[in-house]
């Protein structure tokens, strides 16, 4: 089992492991046990995860003789809102948990974003721990302390910075996991290769079929590198007011998409297709060379990702949407940009008329 450590330098007490291997649930459990403190466990998954891990989760933890209970909620990013935190937060008090127990979020992103929100929140907040069971989850949204729930108007408007007590990703997990939440997934550890890491980026390129066909061996080296990139990124900035924010490249527009669709489209198809708007803006504003450009573009089509935003989802819409986007200030909507890849930059702003026209350009 590899372990990165994440050290928060202003924040000691909120570092933790992220633990990665294949096939260690059991071992997990022991971890949880040994480390851990709490006196009584609530493992929380949506009902597609409950399904599949609930029981089998709950009973290492019981193996353990640790006080363990399953909370369920109904899967989708529709449940990503205040009533299923209020609902889960009942379900807690039922359950007597106080300020010596602890959750487990066992999941993928919208588990973990609600679980890491009611433990910051929950008794003035309790102890977290995070077992992502999707790849985006795995190599992204479990690691950095984000939580969050959506707003009608948009993503991640209400949430908290909220750090776990540990990350535990087991690749076996990967094996039950759908192809679109896998590529869910590839879009993020793509952007790690488009803001951070050409030779990740050059890796993607050259094994692409072996990608898609989730070659454990790969895999296990991808995530790992995409974790050791995400972890470097959250200790330099762990609350999001300076480098951390180019983790977003591709979300400005890909999250108005994503919102804009009413969440048809998933979150990677979202952020693909918006990593490819911004790599247009890039050559736009001759930052970009087009070549760049093109591989990031040729890329994202190899994997089998969204290239193209469907005509039923409104120009307006999304405009509308970005001006409401989380990470503006004042009126100015920053952008994630490239003068090459693995060189980013955030800009001041882009003209309302490029961003118009780069949307229009990506409509079919």
């Amino acid at each position: 089992m590899k372990q990165i450590k994440l050290n928060l330098e202003r924040n000691v007490s909120s570092s933790y492991d992220i633990c990665i291997g294949h096939n260690i649930l059991d071992r997990i459990g022991l971890i949880i046990a040994k480390n851990n403190g709490a006196h009584r466990h609530i493992v929380i998954a949506d009902s597609t995860v409950s399904a599949l891990h609930g029981d089998s989760f709950l009973d290492i933890l019981r193996k353990m003789n640790l006080t363990a209970d399953l909370i369920e909620f109904p899967a989708g990013e529709a449940s990503k809102n205040m009533d299923t935190i209020l609902s889960v937060a009942r379900q807690l008090i039922e359950l007597g948990a106080d300020r010596s127990s602890a959750l487990i979020a066992l999941g993928g992103g919208v588990t973990g974003d609600i679980v890491g929100f009611v433990a910051s929140i929950y008794m003035r907040s309790i102890p977290y721990i995070q077992v992502p069971t999707t790849l985006v989850a795995q190599v992204d949204s479990s690691i950095g302390g984000k939580t969050g729930i959506d707003l009608p108007e948009g993503k991640n408007l209400l949430g908290t910075f909220y750090q776990p007590k540990g990350v535990f990703i087991d690749l076996q997990f990967l094996d039950t996991l759908p192809d679109y939440e896998f590529n869910n997934g590839l879009a993020e550890i793509v952007k790690y290769g488009i803001i951070d890491d050409v030779t990740l980026f050059d890796l993607l390129e050259n094994q692409t079929e072996d990608i898609k066909k989730r070659d454990m061996t790969l895999m296990k080296r991808i995530v790992q590198q995409s974790c050791t990139i995400k972890r470097g990124i959250v200790e330099i900035d762990e609350k999001d007011v300076g480098i951390r924010r180019i983790l977003n490249f591709g979300h400005t527009i890909g999250h108005a998409v994503e919102a804009e669709s009413g969440y048809t489209i998933s979150h990677g198809d979202a952020v693909s297709v918006g990593m490819i708007a911004a790599a247009r803006i890039c050559q736009k504003l001759d930052y970009l060379p087009s070549a760049d450009r093109k591989r990031i573009e040729t890329l994202i089509r190899a994997l089998d990702l969204l290239d193209h935003i469907p005509e039923s989802i409104s120009t307006p819409g999304i405009l509308s949407r970005i001006a409401t986007d989380k990470k503006k200030k004042g009126h100015i909507v920053h952008f994630v940009l490239l003068k090459r890849i693995g060189v980013p930059f955030i800009n001041g702003s882009v003209a309302d008329r490029i961003i118009h026209e780069t949307i229009e350009e990506l409509r079919k």
